[in-house]
């Protein structure tokens, strides 16, 4: 008996371990704070404005039945527009507009505008989306944007312009409004059709997130577009019915996984199913998704109806309430990636080893040769290639130097670099230009297969430094000891020769013999005569034997005659 309760303990303590490491969850209809639900609508973008510099813009405003009509404009920027506002339903809003601002509806419009007094036109046009864009064309010369707003609550234009770069032509097709950065846009949610969870126990130190997005089989047939804007790492497992297409319209995302087909619009490329379930269980998509991605827990799961057959879901995360549908100011990105592209990083190296990173403000010398590596994250379990179509350097400061920098392609293997790819470049061309701090810019595309999309840019900074010019070194002289001994006797034969010819001249050149010491050191000149003293002569000079023999002979004289 006890070694039964001893084996049912222990089945107990099993499955309290694998359900701790499984982490699942049952939805409920409480506010999920990672989806937002919105259809996509109907609407241009494009790079018009009319020879009177005014912008031209189309609201097309549907609201559901049961929803209250009623919305606010604001329009009190500087900048000229012609607004055209239409509606199949009777609707009232309140406008606060500048007196650039022109309002044109129909003249038979249900549209009821209060606070308006002026440049406010009533104009017989079409009601359709084409035709009212074609008659727009014919009275403008072209439109700015078109958009249709579901349940609007309020819309204000931004003081900044309302145009798109890219072509001028107004061509309708599914967009998500709140993408417009010109305008802002307050509308009604609608109507809740998801369900969500999350598991009570979650690392919020886990760098990437795991989202699950269930289409129940019973639900219509879509096709759901997906925006990731959460700055974490991302996964999302989404599945559906047969037929459902889930397009990412951006790639933030590291990796997915759905038993549907999935679009890239960045590469206009279909992936097809990687795996099959059929089973729309809450359970066993939980667990499955866990199982795909290697993970003991997940962020947050959604069960989702379609109310519609184009959706979009935003995966986001509300860091506090908010209105839904709000969107805030646009945000000026650091990257020069567009939003739906892959996020791309370069390294640069100074060995072609790859083994010795230079920091942002590392300074490189001109005439060095640097490496770099491009690299970016995975679609899934899709490899893609990354390819360098051009690269350009911008100075930074008042006056900008732009110069195209010639690259060659590195050698490198699928296992060293899988999601990367390599090149080098020389700064020769550098040396001659005064700037010292550059951005490096390199254009790139992704390509998997044969089919290639663009990839965006990526940028990194360079510091720059001429090499330094060193003087000429002198030659120095390696003496051993032949040449050690030869200067030696050279220098005694020298002082040898030197003194003999000394000598020479002191034996040639004597002092004169009838030099007297006294008058010698009386000589200017010479301080002190060290020549040996001569003995007085007895030879008196001539000058002097004159006299002298006179005072001796008048001396003899005298004895003699004395004596005579």
């Amino acid at each position: 008996m006890e070694g039964h309760v001893a084996r049912f303990a222990l089945l107990m303590c099993i499955m309290a371990a694998a359900s701790a490491t499984c982490q699942t969850c049952d939805p409920g209809n409480a506010d999920n704070p990672w989806i937002h639900l919105r259809e996509m609508q109907t609407g241009c973008w494009t790079s018009f404005i009319g020879e009177d510099n005014a912008e031209v813009h189309i609201f097309n405003l549907n609201y559901n039945i049961m929803d209250t009509k009623m919305f606010s404009l604001e329009m009190t920027s500087a900048k000229p527009v012609n607004l055209i506002l239409t509606s199949p339903y009777v609707a009232f809003g309140a406008c606060n507009i500048g007196t650039n601002v022109n309002i044109y509806v129909n003249s038979n419009s249900t549209i009821a505008l209060h606070g308006i007094h002026h440049n406010l036109h009533k104009q017989d046009f079409p009601t359709q989306d084409e035709e009212l864009v074609e008659w727009a064309k014919q009275k403008f010369g072209g439109v700015t944007s078109f958009t249709t707003i579901l349940n609007l609550q309020r819309v204000s234009l931004m003081a900044n312009n309302g145009t798109k770069p890219g072509p001028r032509d107004c061509v309708l097709q599914n967009e998500d409004a709140f993408e417009k950065f010109f305008m802002k846009i307050e509308a009604t949610p609608l109507a809740s059709s998801l369900k969500s969870c999350s598991p009570q126990q979650q690392n919020p130190s886990d760098e990437t997130e795991l989202h699950i997005i269930n289409i129940p089989e019973s639900a219509s047939i879509c096709n759901v577009s997906i925006r990731v804007d959460s700055e974490k790492k991302t996964s999302v497992f989404v599945r559906g019915p047969k037929g459902t297409t889930w397009t990412f319209l951006n790639s933030q995302h590291t990796q997915f996984g759905s038993n549907n087909d999935i679009l890239l619009p960045a590469m206009t490329h279909r992936i097809l199913p990687s795996l099959v379930l059929n089973n729309d269980s809450t359970k066993t998509v939980q667990r499955e998704a866990l199982n795909y991605f290697k993970s003991s827990t997940f962020t947050s799961y959604t069960e989702l109806i379609p109310g519609s057959s184009m959706i979009l879901l935003v995966l986001t995360k509300k860091e506090g309430p908010a209105v839904t549908g709000a969107i805030p100011e646009p945000v000026i990105p650091i990257t020069t990636n567009a939003p739906h592209q892959m996020p791309l990083q370069m390294q640069l190296y100074t060995s072609p080893d790859y083994r010795s990173p230079l920091g942002p403000n590392t300074k490189v010398q001109s005439d060095k040769r640097i490496y770099a590596e491009i690299s970016g994250h995975t679609f899934g379990d899709i490899a893609l290639t990354i390819k360098v179509i051009n690269c350009f350097v911008h100075s930074k400061g008042s006056c900008t130097v732009v110069k195209e920098l010639p690259f060659i392609p590195e050698t490198c293997s699928l296992n060293s670099c899988p999601n990367s790819t390599r090149l080098s470049f020389s700064l020769d061309q550098l040396q001659e230009l005064t700037p010292t701090t550059w951005d490096l810019e390199c254009s790139v595309k992704l390509c998997y297969s044969e089919k290639c999309g663009d990839g965006g840019r990526v940028k990194r900074n360079l510091q720059v430094t001429q090499p330094c010019l060193q003087s000429p070194t002198p030659p120095c002289f390696d003496f051993g000891l032949p040449g050690v001994l030869g200067i030696a006797f050279g220098g005694f034969l020298i002082g040898v020769l030197l003194i003999g010819a000394l000598w020479f001249i002191k034996i040639k050149t004597g002092y004169p013999t009838g030099l007297d010491i006294s008058s010698t050191a009386n000589l200017p000149g010479c301080p002190c005569s060290r020549a040996k003293r001569q003995p007085v002569s007895t030879n008196p000079s001539p000058s002097e034997n004159s006299s002298a023999n006179a005072s001796i002979g008048s001396t003899q004289s005298t004895p003699t005659s004395s004596m005579a």
